[in-house]
């Protein structure tokens, strides 16, 4: 059996659809994708557990030598990292490095931190893409997602979706088609990150025109992180079950839309 739930604003036109009923599964990958996956996992382990025997604390607060502030969450089995003043959670990606250093990289690949066999960590962004070298400020609490109810999260969807409206010059509607109860958790994530990625690009005069053309954000699940952009629908795919590796970063939004 499935339902709708619409929740329309006195403000704007504005339509929130969350679809409780079945959403078409997607193929399972097959079993060269699953050893592929397997081995980059074992992979993962073995960074992971080089970077635990650096010193470095599980969580901390850093501040690079320009100001920029971030968390980093090392805790669960892939770390994360958010920087001061915004939403995202990003996850990183560790690869080696010479030196025995670990490279970790964002899901589009782009280079955010590298950490030394000493333990010394440097940030990489788009601002200093040469790498700013960054300090342990102090304990900072594990990065983690907002708990809301779902009468919360209907008031905080149409905020979102007024935002993006905004953003773009016109009705910009969230369109949420999830099966499983848990997946409505990840949506205080997933949303913003969506909306954010899509006012940035509306700041931008090279890519404002690709920004205004979207109408309808879509959320469903799927096996894996995804995006996907056609006639007007921004499709974003989540995996609740991998935690925040299980959807796609702002970055990943802002290449797949630039390119369509």
């Amino acid at each position: 059996m499935s339902g709708e739930v619409r929740v329309r604003s006195a403000v704007a036109p504005l339509l929130i659809a969350m679809a409780f009923g079945a959403f078409a599964s997607l193929p399972a990958p097959d079993a060269a994708a699953q050893a592929r996956g397997n081995v980059q996992a074992e992979q993962n382990r073995s960074l992971h557990d080089r970077l635990y025997s650096r010193g470095l604390p599980q969580t901390g607060a850093y501040v690079t030598s320009s100001g920029v502030e971030f968390v980093l969450d090392r805790s669960g089995s892939r770390p994360l990292i958010r920087f001061g003043g915004s939403q995202e959670i990003w996850v990183l990606h560790p690869s080696s490095a010479p030196r025995g250093d670990v490279l970790y990289r964002n899901d589009a690949g782009d280079l955010v931190l590298r950490i030394t066999r000493s333990g010394g960590l440097t940030l990489y962004t788009p601002s200093e893409p040469a790498g700013t070298p960054a300090s342990l400020t102090g304990p900072a609490p594990g990065l983690r997602s907002a708990d809301l109810s779902m009468n919360q999260l209907a008031g905080y969807l149409l905020s979102q979706s007024l935002i993006a409206s905004n953003a773009v010059g016109h009705l910009v509607e969230l369109d949420v088609r999830l099966v499983s109860s848990g997946a409505y958790a990840t949506l205080p994530d997933v949303v913003p990150v969506a909306v954010q990625a899509l006012a940035r690009m509306a700041r931008s005069s090279n890519l404002r025109e690709k920004a205004t053309q979207v109408r309808i954000i879509q959320i469903v699940e799927g096996p894996r992180a995804a995006v996907a952009y056609r006639g007007g629908v921004l499709r974003i795919t989540i995996d609740p079950d991998q935690g925040a590796a299980g959807r796609p970063s702002s970055a990943r939004i802002v290449r797949t839309l630039a390119a369509s």
